[in-house]
């Protein structure tokens, strides 16, 4: 089990991470949409300076990217989300309340997981993409 350290603001997150920490747990988890990109990046900066993991979960994603005529679609999230860091994504399953297209989740682990990432249009890759020296 993960303790998702999740809050309305960064003290309160701050705070929650320090008591998992206390308590010996070794990874956090955060709701990264919901807390926001800033307090997320900020939250992942902590984890590399406590030693912690993140573990990352994509609560309210079905509001943004589940609709084809507007919002963000997940791939574009999934970038954002390697940028801002986390050592692991709840990516979602192909069948299920996840549900998601079995190629277009690969192609996000791809984007999470490979330095260097073919096009694959099947996947939704739509160019080569070096994430240089960026870690997966």
């Amino acid at each position: 089990h993960y303790l998702n350290v999740t809050a309305p603001d960064v003290e309160e997150m701050y705070k929650r991470a320090e008591c998992a920490k206390e308590i010996g747990s070794r990874i956090i988890m955060s709701d990264y949409l919901t807390l926001g990109w800033a307090a997320h990046q900020s939250l992942s900066k902590w984890c590399r300076d406590n030693g912690m993991l993140l573990h990352v979960h994509r609560a309210m994603h079905g509001v943004i990217d589940r609709n084809p005529k507007h919002g963000i679609n997940f791939r574009v999230l999934a970038k954002l989300l390697r940028l801002m860091g986390g050592d692991h994504l709840h990516s979602g399953t192909v069948v299920g309340k996840l549900e998601g297209d079995r190629e277009a989740t690969l192609g996000w682990i791809d984007l999470m997981r490979d330095r260097y990432v073919k096009e694959d249009r099947s996947r939704g890759i739509f160019f080569d993409q070096d994430w240089g020296q960026m870690p997966g």
